[in-house]
């Protein structure tokens, strides 16, 4: 963990500098440069949170079992924690898509990174606010002039809006850069509260980890993190086709999740057990339908999965506008498309319904309540 010198508002311009030219060469430097080609039919895409060993991807690891994809090439990578490395590297050529926040994507367009949102993953805010055990306060304002621990100093670009929505100042929150072990750095007492989101905190819960929440999507109107690509990509009608073509992967592997939890946590927990060491099957689950519940989102009010809602991004824009966070108004019509959206939709639902009931689950599976964990959401 950091000392206590991260401590305090990082301010706008550490935010613009984080993991900019020295994180561009120390970290970045290992991925080179392969951009998606329609000709050879790959995708790259990499992850904001420093691993892929988590339950969040599930849609992408259904879609690899069940032949989703088709003949796509797919990698699926874990960048590097620092926040806006994923839309960095996207940026320079060294993945396709990324996964950023709202926040974290905005930075990159302040930096004049030429990037298009054409995926919104989530329908509901994702993210929370964790607080020790009867440390919750009845009012989020009650955190004016305390300390938040994140995970990465470019996390501010998440939480400064999300306060300001709910009526915290800027700068009236202060912030401690903890890394990795962040949640720890909680636990220990080394600041008040700490960023978290839906499926982090049911593997928080299941590591021994017991914290009360303040849930975004409680009240919060704001947009998730969605997928991003290069501008210039989307201007290539070949490109396009083969990313919806991909995103279709995606959906269906959402739809699958959607139809049976307990199954598209079992196929998560295979590919990677140093995970399921770290949660019993049925954490797993709640963590996988805490996520599940913000992809999905009020269905009939969206078109499709992966569909954005504009207003939402504008008051998004518009509020990280009136804080500082950036310098010039953004239009969402200008960096958000849902033109792949209708493309990535059409799949054969009868299929993954049934692919999603005929999934054969071990018996520690069968007896999880999904009702019970839903109801507890």
């Amino acid at each position: 963990m950091n000392d206590n010198r991260d401590a305090g508002r990082f301010g706008r311009r550490r935010l613009l500098q984080v993991g900019a030219a020295g994180v561009a060469v120390t970290t970045l430097a290992p991925y080179a440069v392969r951009r998606a080609s329609a000709a050879e039919r790959r995708v790259r895409w990499v992850s904001p949170r420093g691993t892929v060993e988590v339950l969040d991807d599930y849609p992408y690891w259904v879609a690899k079992k069940f032949g989703y994809f088709d003949d796509i090439a797919t990698t699926l990578e874990p960048g590097p924690l620092e926040a806006t490395a994923c839309v960095k590297l996207v940026d320079q050529g060294q993945s396709d898509m990324g996964y950023p926040s709202p926040g974290v994507f905005s930075l990159g367009l302040e930096q004049g990174m030429k990037l298009l949102s054409v995926w919104e993953m989530g329908a509901l805010d994702v993210f929370d606010i964790a607080f020790r055990k009867g440390e919750r306060p009845a009012d989020i304002k009650a955190l004016a002039g305390k300390t938040v621990v994140l995970g990465s100093a470019g996390w501010q670009a998440i939480c400064d809006p999300w306060f300001a929505q709910a009526g915290l100042a800027p700068g009236s929150v202060k912030y401690v850069e903890a890394g990795n072990g962040w949640a720890q750095a909680l636990a220990q007492g080394k600041g008040d509260a700490a960023l978290s989101w839906e499926g982090l905190r049911a593997q928080w819960k299941g590591q021994g980890l017991n914290f009360d929440y303040v849930l975004g999507r409680s009240f919060s109107r704001f947009p998730a993190n969605s997928f991003v690509i290069r501008a210039k990509d989307f201007s290539d009608a070949n490109t396009c086709a083969l990313y919806a073509a991909y995103l279709r992967g995606w959906a269906m592997g959402l739809e699958f999740g959607y139809q049976n939890p307990r199954a598209a946590t079992h196929i998560v927990m295979q590919q990677f057990p140093g995970l399921a060491s770290q949660m019993t099957p049925p954490v797993a689950t709640e963590s996988m339908m805490q996520l599940a519940n913000v992809f999905r989102g009020d269905m009939a009010k969206r078109q499709g999965w992966g569909w954005h809602d504009l207003a939402s991004w504008d008051l998004f824009f518009k509020t990280i506008h009136d804080i500082g966070q950036i310098s010039s108004p953004i239009t969402p019509s200008d960096v958000i498309k849902n033109d792949l959206v209708a493309d990535a939709n059409k799949f054969d639902v009868t299929k993954v319904k049934a692919d999603a009931e005929g999934y054969k689950l071990p018996a520690e599976y069968v007896a999880i309540n999904v009702d019970a964990i839903r109801a507890g959401l």
